[in-house]
């Protein structure tokens, strides 16, 4: 079972003004079952294809999702939120750094850092670094964990 369960307590998200408190210090925290997000990412796919998520934990303290990605989609950067993936399942290639460029196509990067990712890897994203999977081997499932970065 890749994922029993997910407690985290994080600086509070920008992006997640709207979301829910997170749960009080002390109590129990949060549970999903790995059938249970599987379930759900299952039903996304059957009607979305591309990119589906499956929502562990979204709160004003932190995002926690099991993303799942069919295809390539543009570059991006969350401003002032760093971001961990922990590949779970599939292998895809992830450009991270360097600037976003505008592309026909969707956005890409240049001069970015380009990795092959496997199951069991680890990428941390630094705050508002690009990012952007330019190559997926069939699909690839990762844990995105995406807390607020600390004030420098």
């Amino acid at each position: 079972m890749w994922l029993v369960m997910l407690s985290l307590a994080m600086p509070t998200l920008a992006a997640a003004q709207q979301a829910p408190a997170a749960p009080p210090t002390g109590s129990a925290g949060t549970f999903k079952s790995a059938q249970e997000l599987a379930e759900v990412l299952r039903k996304a796919t059957a009607t979305t294809g591309g990119m589906t998520t499956s929502a562990v934990a979204n709160t004003d303290q932190y995002r926690v999702n099991i993303v799942h990605r069919a295809r390539p989609a543009g570059a991006i950067a969350h401003a002032g939120n760093t971001e961990l993936h922990y590949i779970i399942e599939g292998s895809g290639t992830i450009v991270t750094g360097g600037t976003i460029a505008k592309a026909p196509s969707g956005n890409t990067i240049e001069n970015g850092e380009t990795r092959k990712v496997a199951k069991g890897d680890v990428i941390i994203i630094p705050a508002n670094s690009p990012h952007w999977y330019s190559v997926v081997d069939g699909t690839i499932t990762y844990l995105e964990v995406r807390w607020l970065a600390p004030p420098k």
